[in-house]
């Protein structure tokens, strides 16, 4: 039998057009009760319950009107992509879901689509998206290199979201329900200590402090200094303040500019061979 490629996200594989997971046949209605969880997926959030409560009234009126993806298992279908769909079509009332059911070849393969999928469709959180990288790079051998070409982002853009998994537990789960960003978590690793970090955490909760402002007081690298967040938050912006703020926000650690009228100094600091490594990739890509 013929097969057929699948649509943009799922052929967003690392391996390319040509060994991309193919449908085994059209669209199938598939019984929601031989329909099970996918033991790599990458989101670990609950779904947002209004948004919940839309999807179940759309289906309700006008049904699922776009498939899901499974693959079939031993007479059960492993759920890929389209979490949102399935659940709220159980709380519809519905007894079937139209699906597509792939062929995949690995574990690995299974992991990455439900991954881009997520990434793609379903909005993940920072940190359920840097745990999915993490499990790539992990368990399935991935270079950073590889996952960038696989989910469509930069280099960079992988290694940003894997460091925010060296933050402090509870920071962590404040990226996890939204309650700062990741841009916040990238400032706070700024901080050269993890009472320097949850300092910082604080005042960003307490202050409702932008990520600018939090990577202002961040370059400091000086707990004693938070303190004086108000000073800091307020302190004028001279054009080379500015082009110091940006380059902050560019490079995600702290720089320094040394003025002068004559010329001057650009000093852009690391904390780490690893820290090292990302901002030169990052350079090189600007470049």
């Amino acid at each position: 039998m013929a097969t057929k490629r699948l649509g943009r996200g799922l052929e967003a594989l690392i391996h390319g057009p040509a060994d991309s997971p193919s449908i085994k046949s059209g669209v199938t209605e598939i019984l929601l009760k031989d329909i099970v969880a996918n033991p790599l997926q990458p989101r670990k959030d609950g779904l947002d319950e209004q948004s919940l409560q839309d999807l179940i009234s759309s289906i309700k009126t006008k049904g699922v009107i776009t498939p899901i993806t499974v693959q079939e298992d031993d007479g059960k279908y492993i759920l890929i992509a389209g979490e949102r769909r399935l659940r709220a079509s159980k709380f519809a009332g519905l007894k079937a879901i139209p699906g597509y059911v792939v062929s995949i070849s690995n574990e690995s393969e299974l992991m990455e689509i439900a991954l881009i999928e997520n990434i793609q469709r379903e909005n993940l959180n920072p940190i359920d998206e840097a745990e999915g990288y993490a499990v790539l790079q992990r368990k399935f051998n991935h270079t950073q290199d590889s996952i960038a070409k696989a989910v469509g982002k930069k280099r960079v853009t992988i290694s940003n979201a894997l460091r925010l998994l060296k933050l402090p537990k509870n920071i962590i789960n404040s990226l996890r329900s939204h309650t700062i960003s990741s841009g916040h978590g990238r400032a706070i690793l700024m901080m050269n200590t993890i009472a320097g970090m949850n300092k910082l955490y604080n005042l960003i909760i307490t202050k409702k402090l932008s990520v600018r402002a939090a990577e202002a007081i961040a370059k400091e690298k000086s707990t004693s200094k938070v303190k004086n967040v108000s000073k800091k938050v307020k302190k004028t912006n001279s054009p080379v303040k500015m082009v110091e703020d940006e380059l902050i926000t560019i490079l995600g650690t702290k720089v320094e500019i040394k003025y002068s009228k004559n010329g001057g100094e650009i000093e852009i600091h690391y904390f780490s061979d690893d820290d090292l490594d990302r901002i030169l990739d990052l350079l090189r890509s600007i470049g």
